[in-house]
């Protein structure tokens, strides 16, 4: 199994130009669909889930690429 990259949320916050309670309020009412791992109380999001979300979470993109 390839290992991933597992931040805490703090650094997944800063990722994503956010709070951590942010990341915390999204988790708990379910607000979006962004994947998190508890070990015990300890939060870690996958590096590669984060960049997931915010690809898509782009909006006005022309087609084509960007000019």
């Amino acid at each position: 199994m390839e290992e991933e990259m597992l931040v805490p949320r703090p650094q997944a916050a800063r990722l994503l130009g956010v709070k951590a309670e942010t990341l915390a309020t999204w988790a708990s009412t379910k607000r979006y669909d962004l994947p998190y791992i508890k070990v015990g109380r300890c939060v870690r999001y996958r590096v590669t889930d984060l960049q997931a979300f915010l690809a898509a979470n782009v909006h006005g993109q022309m087609e084509g690429g960007a000019q």
